[in-house]
């Protein structure tokens, strides 16, 4: 092999490693933002529950359906407004429950099953840091592993497509 091609086969390595160790951070950035917003959005349900404890023995759908059915049209979009708020709740807390299933159910989440604007706004804010935990270093050398056999897959390939090329026809 030629210095130059081993020098990046290192690189690709390096890149792969680079890009491998982010992911347990992000995957931590996803669930704190997801912790606050389902934290946030328990604490603007609790009056609501105090009043649906004491008017309807704490049946919130009640309490919802009661603002909804009401004369004053202020009173009604109260309603649809706390039915948001308590739906949005639901969500987080099928999201957090989906997230913290097990140790690898945040990856799983994650990648198959995010709540978007949560990832979205985790991708806006993302703060790139290295997260030296067994984790971060599985998937850094898993990443350093695939994108180094993977460009010497295409070296191959490349490679014998150019002999192929210019071999005589027999």
């Amino acid at each position: 092999m030629h210095p130059i091609s081993d020098y990046l086969r290192l690189l690709f390595f390096t890149s792969g490693l680079l890009i491998g160790v982010q992911v347990p951070a992000f995957i931590d950035q996803y669930g704190k933002s997801l912790e606050a917003h389902l934290l946030e959005s328990t604490a603007a349900l609790r009056e609501f529950e105090k009043d649906a404890e004491r008017y309807f023995d704490g049946d919130l759908a009640q309490l919802i359906a009661h603002y909804q059915k009401h004369g004053d049209p202020v009173i009604r979009d109260g309603g649809n407004s706390i039915n948001a708020i308590y739906i949005r709740n639901q969500v987080l807390a099928q999201a957090w429950k989906s997230f913290t299933t097990s140790s690898y159910s945040a990856y799983t989440h994650v990648l198959l099953a995010p709540l978007t604007e949560i990832k979205k706004e985790v991708w806006r804010s993302y703060t790139y840091s290295i997260i030296l935990n067994p984790s971060a270093i599985i998937s850094g050398l898993t990443g350093g592993l695939i994108l180094s056999l993977l460009i010497d897959i295409c070296g191959m390939l490349v490679t014998a497509g150019m002999r192929r090329l210019l071999q005589p026809h027999q």
